[in-house]
């Protein structure tokens, strides 16, 4: 029987000739290569050192063990023996995971934007010996074809330049170097923390939006949960209703669309099409943390149960699926399985009614759009036309009747798809996106009340702290098969500080607090550029070309959005105001690249709209018993108040009280919230109702 999570192919113990230096890696997706016939060197000064001894040029392949096209171009080209012996003969290859690396995947993907105006996975590249590009690209084919210039005549034309014209391609290599230099130099006057930068990123999301189908612009569609959020806080501060139409009816799209994985739950990478039906297969830890917390900003937003239910069912696959027995979260899975992308996924109107019979499989073939002939290479992607109380509502039945019918339909087809051959599943656990996944399971326990969600966002948590440091105690980036590597980057001291803070939120455990505290001051230590900002790499890490400072948000927000709200919450949250005017400080830098395009850096603005307020605190304590403040608690779980902090009295805590919840008493002996709204405290109130009308300004 095949192995439900297959592992990255390694060489057989007795082709020991056919393994290449990538057989010793961790990285699922290097140990991909490791039996390819290129003579591949992971990045190190080994590879280089070899290419300035034997003046060869160094080739560079950056991807991930999860990406359809790196599959595709290794199969072409680095399984193809002519295509090695070429490479072989003529350069120095070398193979970066673009998820170990996101610092070298940052420099050499601007680079390839600069040479090549595009950029994506695979990137291609062709550097000097002193790690200079002069040539970048995406996926080639082997040789050329349909337009497109081939693999093996680039590199045969490269080959010939470097002994005939060298200075050419020196000379594009150090203009290179030097953009990407002014790049990370470019540090305009701060801007000012004003509203009208928030007013323009409306109006920019506003113009893009698809009306029909939600989503911003045509195909390919990317959900981009950060900017949804961003648009609930818009919807928020200037009462505007058409804020919250765009993010709820794009995340309504998402989770009905074919982007949606409807059988096994978790979002895909991206929709090919403008219509969220056909996806580009893969499925990421970030992109499943990210739309939950769009999902609960949401169900908070509008009360409606359907995004409650849309982030505990992402929730349900990650713990299914990307879940580390020891407490950690892996980072994807494949697009692939059986050597073709989404096949996985894809059903017969013949294969569900072998499953569930005739009568069951008629109505879940005609709820998910299961036909004949099929929505995607002659085999359906289940998706849903219309939510299903939609559906029952026009069929005339009950919608409670259609939901269980149709979930015991899903739960049978899911039961039946575990028996085939499973996407791979790259199984390292990196710590930046574990903190992304703690702060999403940890919302999601302490809004829906759910405090199984807490305690593994607890055992994230615990995993991070007990296996990625160091001796030292310094942060990892990366952890697998026992072994941790590769010192953290900023986005992992933003993103698992980030972390730390939704499970204080959410529980209330000082040791998280004083945790995000803690990286906070070693970040400062290791990344502060000493005006204000902050680099990517820290300073004693090794650097190719620049240190990298990267503002703007992709699939994942950026790390310097992240940590400038960071800053901001934690001096709130602690009484510094030194911590907070850091993170204003840190926002005013950025914001001069804001304001060239403000939708392209929604988690800046994020940290912009609760920067400028008003920001609130709730201090609760218990009753003169000890009663811990449900009541209330419920009253602030079930409100959107992306402004406001939580704090709670803990009796009995070992810590010294934080400032906020010095004085403060219960009042009659009942539990009590005391809440301040721009350093003003209102009078205490006892009760949930009492509590909910001070809240509507907040």
């Amino acid at each position: 029987m095949k192995p439900r999570h297959p592992a990255p192919p390694v060489p057989p113990s007795g082709e020991k000739k056919r393994a290449n230096r990538l057989a010793g890696s961790l990285s699922p997706y290097l140990l991909q290569h490791a039996a390819n016939p290129v003579d591949w060197y992971p990045w190190g000064e080994e590879a280089f050192a070899r290419a300035q001894e034997e003046d060869r040029p160094v080739f560079l392949s950056v991807g991930y063990s999860t990406c359809h096209w790196c599959h595709v171009m290794a199969h072409e080209s680095f399984e193809n023996e002519e295509v090695a012996a070429l490479l072989n003969r003529h350069f120095v290859a070398i193979k970066v995971d673009r998820e170990e690396r996101p610092d070298l995947d940052h420099t050499y993907m601007t680079a390839c934007q600069m040479l090549s105006g595009s950029g994506g996975w695979p990137t291609t590249l062709v550097l000097t010996p002193d790690k200079k590009p002069f040539f970048a690209a995406t996926y080639l084919p082997p040789r050329s074809r349909g337009g497109m210039t081939g693999l093996m005549e680039i590199l045969q034309k490269i080959a010939e330049l470097w002994q005939q014209d060298r200075h050419r391609l020196l000379q594009t290599g150090s203009e290179v170097e030097r953009a990407l230099l002014d790049l990370e130099s470019d540090a305009p006057s701060p801007g000012l923390l004003q509203e009208d930068l928030l007013r323009r990123a409306f109006e920019g999301y506003l113009a893009d939006f698809d009306r029909a189908q939600g989503g911003f612009g045509s195909a390919p569609k990317f959900p981009a949960p950060h900017n949804l959020s961003l648009l609930l806080r818009l919807a928020k501060r200037f009462g505007e209703e058409r804020a919250t139409t765009m993010a709820l009816q794009t995340l309504q799209q998402i989770r009905l669309g074919g982007i949606f994985d409807q059988v096994g739950f978790g979002l895909h990478r991206y929709s090919v099409d403008a219509n969220w039906l056909v996806p580009h297969f893969e499925k990421m830890l970030y992109d499943q943390a990210l739309a939950v917390i769009a999902f609960l900003d949401a169900y908070q937003a509008s009360g409606a149960p359907f995004f409650r239910q849309s982030a505990l069912e992402i929730l349900e696959y990650v713990q299914r699926e990307l879940s580390d027995p020891e407490g950690g979260f892996y980072c994807g899975e494949d697009a692939d399985s059986e050597g073709k992308e989404g096949t996985y996924y894809l059903w017969s109107p013949e294969e569900v009614e072998a499953i569930l019979g005739r009568e069951l499989s008629a109505v879940f073939c005609r709820c998910y759009g299961i036909a004949a002939g099929g929505n995607f290479e002659g085999r359906s992607i289940p998706h849903l036309a219309e939510d299903v109380e939609t559906l029952a509502r026009k069929a005339g039945v009950d919608p409670q009747d259609l939901a269980a019918l149709l979930g015991e339909g899903r739960k049978k087809l899911l039961e039946a798809r575990s028996k085939r051959v499973h996407p791979h599943r790259d199984d390292k656990i990196l710590s930046g996106w574990n903190g992304l996944i703690i702060a999403a399971l940890a919302r999601a326990g302490a809004v829906l009340d759910l405090p199984h969600l807490l305690e593994t966002a607890q055992r994230g948590a615990d995993f991070i702290v007990q296996r990625l440091r160091d001796e030292t105690g310094r942060l990892l980036r990366t952890y697998r098969a026992g072994t941790a590597a590769i010192p953290a980057f900023l986005e992992d001291y933003a993103f698992v500080t980030w972390g730390l803070l939704e499970l204080y939120q959410g529980g209330f455990d000082r040791r998280h607090l004083d945790g995000a505290l803690e990286l906070t001051g070693a970040m400062e230590e290791l990344f502060a550029d000493g005006q204000g900002g902050y680099y990517d790499t820290a300073a004693d890490a090794e650097h190719a070309l620049v240190r990298g400072r990267s503002l703007q948000d992709g699939a994942l927000p950026s790390g310097v959005s992240v940590v400038a709200l960071n800053l901001l919450r934690l001096g709130r949250l602690c009484g510094d105001l030194q911590l907070e005017a850091r993170g204003e400080r840190l926002l005013a830098l950025a914001l001069p690249k804001v304001e060239r395009a403000p939708t392209a850096y929604a988690q800046s603005l994020i940290a912009l709209d609760y920067a400028l307020g008003p920001k609130s605190e709730v201090a609760l304590t218990p009753s003169g018993e000890g009663d811990p403040p449900q009541e209330l608690l419920a009253v602030l779980r079930s409100t959107f108040l992306p402004r406001t902090l939580l704090l709670v009295d803990r009796p009995g805590e070992e810590h010294n009280p934080l400032p906020l919840l010095l004085g403060k008493t219960p009042l009659e002996g009942r539990p009590t919230a005391y809440l301040c709204r721009e350093r003003t405290c209102l009078p205490p109130v006892t009760r949930g109702e009492e509590l909910r009308e001070i809240l509507k300004d907040c």
